[in-house]
């Protein structure tokens, strides 16, 4: 009955993100610029955060399918894993064909992995969502996975996306190290009175409204 009386073929503000709602205003597309030159420079580490309902995870969920650069993508939507959990999740995820049992044989295949991507001009992207759930030492391990390299060049791309709060984790004494190698970093503001009609009415023309309400 809701979609019928306003002429909608879907509803158009479902609480989960749709990557097919996106709407990139000048701030998102700003952020996609910011994530899109972290790859091509290779630096690392990229940082993403916002408020609450500013699009962050929906803009991740897209950003896989708007990057024009060749990349392995693996996105972690919850990181309140144990940390050889979360390496063992990344093994899976990137086809590495094995469940290990420390960390130190992860390191070693990861990087055969990383080389052959390399050598494939394929760059990896590991896309970290709800970086606020990150622990220290998962962080510290996360610093460990960026040390990898071949001929001064970072094999693996870590972008860390997560509410404001995500910066006061970083300040913490135990994350500074992390903290000073993040190259770029963007934060999403909230929209305007004038996004915010340009954004509603964008997803209920993607909902099928074809008439002003």
């Amino acid at each position: 009955m809701y979609l019928d009386h306003y002429g909608l073929k879907r509803a158009p503000f479902n609480l989960s993100s749709d990557s097919a709602f996106l709407w990139a205003g000048a701030k998102h597309r700003a952020a996609l610029d910011t994530l899109k030159e972290g790859i091509l420079e290779g630096e690392g580490f990229v940082l993403l955060t916002g408020d609450v309902g500013t699009g962050k995870s929906t803009l991740v969920e897209a950003f896989p399918h708007l990057n024009e650069i060749a990349t392995i993508t693996v996105t972690i939507p919850d990181p309140d894993l144990a940390p050889l959990d979360f390496l063992n999740f990344l093994s899976k995820e990137f086809g590495m064909g094995r469940k290990f049992a420390d960390r130190e044989e992860f390191l070693r295949h990861f990087k055969g992995f990383l080389l052959g991507s390399y050598a494939a001009y394929s760059k990896v992207l590991v896309i970290i969502d709800e970086a606020q759930r990150l622990t220290s030492e998962l962080l510290d391990e996360i610093r460990v996975l960026s040390n990898i390299d071949y001929d001064s060049r970072k094999l693996v791309n870590i972008f860390f996306v997560g509410q404001i709060e995500f910066d006061r984790i970083l300040s913490d004494p135990p994350n500074r190290a992390l903290r000073q190698r993040i190259a770029l970093s963007c934060r999403l503001a909230p929209l305007s009175l004038e996004e915010t009609g340009a954004y509603i009415r964008h997803r209920l023309q993607v909902a099928g409204g074809g008439r002003a309400l």
